[in-house]
């Protein structure tokens, strides 16, 4: 079977699709380390566990829910234990597994840094978008998401809207 090539249509929207998924990541690392001295990473892991029940995940959905290899969550929760944001702790049911909790510190440091978070993704996607637009990347990333992971198994679960920190 041949090769079916991209439409000059579907060519512009995967290299402006592309454009985007570099451009962005990099924006928000920077708004981060700039007003926050973390890495984007970091933020997106301190954010998941204040997200989770009692403000602790076992490292494997951590990992999950960050998206993020094992090792690198690993070395990311390092840094992270070593300012004193997060500890790791044998998990209770079963004693054999990590989980990764966030401390009060990093509590604090979530809730310090989230406005800046949240207003830079505001600037850089929400306030160039119309609300049919808004709905229309919440349709075009779930359908990519259900192909790339149909179980569902990588993708966190969707939190409250306006969570109270």
């Amino acid at each position: 079977m041949a090769n079916q090539w991209l439409d000059d249509g579907e060519q512009r929207a995967w290299r402006a699709f592309l454009g985007m998924t570099e451009l962005l990541p990099s924006a928000l690392d920077q708004q981060l380390q700039r007003e926050s001295e973390m890495t984007h990473s970091s933020y997106i892991v301190l954010a998941m566990l204040s997200e989770a029940p009692g403000r602790s995940l076992r490292m494997s959905e951590l990992a999950a829910r960050a998206h993020s290899s094992p090792s690198r969550l690993s070395h990311t929760v390092s840094r992270l234990e070593k300012r004193g944001l997060v500890r790791r702790e044998r998990s209770t049911e079963d004693g054999r597994g990590n989980v990764a909790v966030l401390t009060d510190a990093g509590w604090d440091v979530v809730v310090a840094t989230a406005p800046g978070h949240v207003a830079a993704v505001r600037r850089f996607v929400f306030d160039v978008l119309t609300p049919e637009q808004v709905h229309q990347l919440e349709q075009i990333a779930s359908a990519v998401l259900g192909e790339l992971d149909p179980d569902g198994t990588l993708r966190p679960p969707s939190p409250a809207a306006n969570p109270e920190p």
